[in-house]
């Protein structure tokens, strides 16, 4: 469910952004395209192209919402988040299952032709909303054991793991020219980055001032009360997995606490130092690491 309401977060401010004048400022430069972002991002530019030969918004859309073959779809996820709810009914609660059945029997009833007679932007509110309402009933009804503890595992993950590949594709890849560095295809980009992950509201009531790379980094690096932020993300995954782990000591909990640490710890100038490219990479491969561990230690049965 958090990956449904990442996809259509990102595909949403693609949209909006799309209304906006834009062109490719200089020869080559592909990524300039505002539909070819959430591709980049999600790392399905490959698997694009081998199905679509043309960029376009109808293409995308119809690839990342509707596509049964695209393991990342909205359609997709949707599905798998049903199906994984049937196969655990005994561990949930009844309100989740019905909240997680009735978002994909209305789901499944979708087309493009529908999504454009409704509104782009008002089914991905749909989305984001079903999101919403399966944490509200999830945090009100399922009882506190592993199970709880677990999902709110993989929810900080999806979230940490979106809010870090937005933020690298913008710095390092999304920008059509150098000449457009604090200007106004700038400024729209990165509004258009902190409203994805619900913070432009956040960065003008703490910074007042005008967007800058090294403040967006800043609140969505390091701040913990900025609830998409990676700080945010690995305080929760930290102590989820301090709970779990029940004072054994396991890797996953010290590989959390390492991670963490570097964040509660860190500076923005030490990460623009050493780059935050550079810095993003190596903290995605890290929380693959992490889940690497994880799956081992609590998820894959060891036989004799």
């Amino acid at each position: 469910m958090e990956r449904a309401e990442n996809t259509a977060r990102m595909l949403d401010v693609t949209y909006r952004m799309s209304m906006l004048p834009y062109r490719v400022m200089e020869p080559g430069e592909k990524w300039a395209e505002p539909w070819a972002v959430p591709l980049v991002i999600t790392g399905l530019a490959t698997a694009y192209y081998q199905r679509y030969p043309e960029l376009t918004a109808e293409n995308v859309l119809r690839f990342m919402v509707l596509d049964a073959a695209n393991p990342s779809s909205i359609y997709n996820v949707l599905q798998h988040a049903r199906e994984n709810a049937r196969a655990q009914r005994g561990a949930i609660s009844t309100e989740m299952w019905e909240s997680l059945n009735e978002t994909w029997l209305r789901m499944r009833e979708k087309s493009y032709g529908a999504l454009a007679a409704q509104g782009i932007s008002e089914f991905f509110d749909w989305v984001k909303d079903r999101s919403h309402l399966f944490r509200g009933v999830t945090f009100g009804t399922m009882l506190r054991d592993e199970g709880y503890q677990f999902i709110r595992l993989g929810t900080f993950f999806e979230r940490a793991d979106n809010t870090a590949r937005i933020l690298d594709v913008k710095y390092h890849t999304l920008l059509p020219s150098v000449h457009d560095v604090g200007g106004a295809v700038d400024y729209y980009q990165w509004s258009a980055l902190l409203r994805s992950v619900s913070a432009f509201n956040a960065y003008r009531k703490i910074y007042r001032d005008v967007i800058t790379p090294r403040r967006v980094a800043e609140l969505l690096i390091l701040r913990e009360d900025m609830p998409r932020s990676l700080h945010a993300c690995m305080n929760q995954i930290y102590e989820i997995l301090q709970d779990v782990s029940a004072g054994a000591k396991l890797e996953p909990e010290r590989l959390a606490g390492e991670i963490h640490a570097q964040l509660h710890y860190g500076k923005v100038e030490r990460i623009f130092a050493v780059g935050l490219h550079e810095y993003l990479l190596e903290f995605l491969e890290k929380l693959g690491a992490l889940n690497e561990e994880i799956n081992r230690h609590f998820l894959v049965p060891v036989y004799a």
